[in-house]
Parts: structure tokens; sequence; C-alpha cells
């Protein structure tokens, strides 16, 4: 197209892992990188070759040179610096959840709604080598119907940033619960959830949140099918493990057990396990290599989410390209804020449930609300 878009990135953590793949895309320039620690910005800045460089997020979003910003703050940040983006007239896109409460997922509709500009929820697992396979076959029609989903995200969030410590699982979902509502192509209706177990007193304090583990099912909407769903962050023995299974009548597919090992695709009663293709092909040539490398400042130091989740699947230039292309062809990216705001309310609701003793709760339709 030879059109290239400026981006920012926000927030020099995970989000530095982008830098990279933004400079080599064919689309975009890798403009501007914004961190509140002047030593680090600075330090990524050098490492990069990065010449514009922001402490503060106000007077980031103020440059109108800025096409695109790719947000990877904390998470209670992120609501409010994706309003005040796409207020500001910039595309968006946010690592997940989309926000920690149902009231701010509504407002990022409505801002996305008012400024017209492109918003996508960077969810990694929807661009998985797993993910992208099983979506291949269900394309070729070779799962038949969907009879059931299941995804489950364990993981011990030890020894990360403070903000997350006694967390509800269920408020960070999206990993497991997306690819189960892309795969269905639907939308969450509504959710029963159960809490078990319980956390540590000095980690309870902090949300109210007792519980080592919550797992729900979930009904989806103008569809036959239900989901399951599984989530741990604290105090719960487990390889760490971002999961989907789906069941179908003619083949179904689980993940495996440990890392090391190859997922199984049944086919009636019979399974063999499976060799998961790499998908760089469907990429620019200039990406491709981010699918199975890091890229995050060196090999010896990479960030925590890249290091527990496996370098996410090889999503990451995956997830970028198709912000990107959303937004130079004009259309809605996948997902789109509708879905980014049904699939981080789904685990929202689903915690709330939990605390009520497994009460049904229905999730809002956000559609209806603009």
């Amino acid at each position: 197209m030879g059109i290239k878009l400026k981006m920012a990135i926000v927030g020099l953590g995970f989000g530095a892992e982008f830098i990279p793949i933004y400079k080599d895309h064919p689309n975009t320039e890798m403009y501007a990188i914004c961190q509140r620690n002047q030593e680090n910005l600075n330090k990524i800045g050098d490492h990069f070759d990065i010449e514009k460089r922001y402490s503060n997020f106000d007077e980031l979003i103020q440059d109108n040179n800025i096409d695109a910003v790719h947000i990877n703050s904390p998470i209670h940040l992120h609501a409010e610096q994706s309003i005040a983006a796409l207020h500001a007239g910039k595309h968006v896109a946010c690592t997940v959840p989309m926000a920690t409460s149902i009231e701010e997922c509504q407002q990022i509709v409505k801002a996305q709604q008012k400024s017209g500009k492109n918003y996508m929820m960077m969810e990694t697992a929807i661009q998985t080598r797993e993910f992208l396979y099983v979506k291949e076959l269900r394309d070729r029609g070779e799962l038949g119907h969907i009879q059931f989903l299941r995804g489950a995200h364990q993981q011990e969030m030890a020894g990360w940033p403070g903000y997350w410590e006694g967390l509800p699982p269920m408020h960070y979902a999206t990993h497991a619960v997306s690819p189960l509502l892309a795969l269905a192509e639907k939308e969450v209706e509504y959710v029963s959830c159960l809490g078990s177990g319980k956390i540590a007193d000095h980690l309870t304090v902090n949300y109210g949140s007792p519980f080592a583990v919550e797992s729900a099912l979930f009904s989806l909407r103008d569809s036959d099918l239900a989901m399951e769903v599984t989530r741990s962050l604290f105090e719960t023995s487990r390889e760490y493990v971002e999961s989907f299974d789906v069941y179908a009548n003619k083949k179904s597919f689980e993940w495996q057990q440990l890392e090391s090992e190859d997922p199984v695709v049944f086919t009636g009663e019979e399974g063999e396990r499976v060799k998961i293709p790499d998908y760089a092909h469907l990429l620019p040539d200039s990406i491709q290599r981010y699918t199975t490398e890091g890229v995050y400042d060196s090999e010896d130091n990479k960030h925590l989410s890249f290091t527990q989740g496996s370098g996410h699947g090889g999503s990451h230039p995956h997830l970028a390209h198709e912000f990107i292309m959303s937004i130079l062809e004009k259309r809605d990216s996948y997902p789109n804020v509708f879905s980014s705001a049904n699939w981080t309310c789904a685990g929202l609701c689903a915690h709330e449930s939990a605390m009520k003793n497994g009460k049904i709760i229905r999730l809002p339709i956000f559609k209806e609300k603009i």
C-alpha cells in the first residue's frame, strides 16, 4: 500500500516486545515510546534507536503525528488511557484485559463509537499457532458441528508487580475465554461461576477475592453451545498453561497436559498427537521471524509474560499485523471493540457470580448501549 502508520507504544515492559515488529513492518514507522521511568525510557529508546520519547501519556496523545497507540501499561490504566487516546483521535490497541469493570468497558465502547477510530484488544490466544491450526480444521469442515468448548489458564503470579497480587482469577480470563468464543463465533450471554480454595490473607486483602481457583460455565448467545473455563493465579500447583479444548462431532482437539508434549486430535474414539505448524507465512516477509523468537531487550532479559507463556504461541506479529491492516483497510479489527468488551466482561461477570455463590449473571449487550 505504501502507507506507513506512525506508531506509539505506551509501557516498555511487555510492550518492548512489539518495538522491532513495528520497526520492521512494511506499513508502520515505530515513531514514539512512552514510559514514566526516564532512565528506562532512554535505555529502550537508545537500544532501538527511537528518537521521540515521552514520559507523560497525556503529552504523547497530543502529538498530531501519531496515528495509533499500543497500550501496555498496568491493567488499572487500560480503560483511562484507551478512552483518552480515542478521544484524541488515535487508533488504539491495548493489551488484555480491556478494563477492570463493566462500566469501563461501556465507556470504551462509547469512546470508540464517537471517535470512529479502531479499538483492538491485543488478545494473544486467538493468534497462537494452536488456535490458527484448529481454526483451519474448523474452516475446512473437518471438525464438523462443535458440541462443547473448554479453556484453562493456570499461572503462578508471585513475583509480578504488586498490583497483580490477589487479583480475582476471572478478572484476567481473556486468554482462556477468547479462543473458545472465537472458534464458536459467538458471544457469552450469561455465566455461573464457583470459587474454590483460599489464598493467603495478605493477597485477599487487596481485592477482597478469597479464591485460589474460579471455574465457570458460560452459555453462548444465539447458540446451542456452552463452555467451561478454569482460572488460577496464586498458590495452586500447576505448570503454566493457556489451553483450550474443542469437542465436535467429526473431530475434537485437546491441549497437551505438559508443555513438552503435543496436543491430540481425536477422530471418533481414535486419538493421535499432532505437530502444530508455524503460521509465519500469513505475515509480511519482514516480520515472519518474530513468530519464533522473542525480541524483548535481549535473550537474558525477557518479560515474565513471554517466558511463562512460551512466547505466546508466536502471536505477537500476527496481532500487530491485524491491527495495522484493519486501519489501512478501513475495517473493524478482530477482535473489535464489541467482542473485546464481551470477552473481558465474561470474566468480570464470572467473578461476580463466584462472589454470589454461583448466581447466574447476564452480560450486557454492548451493541445496544450505543
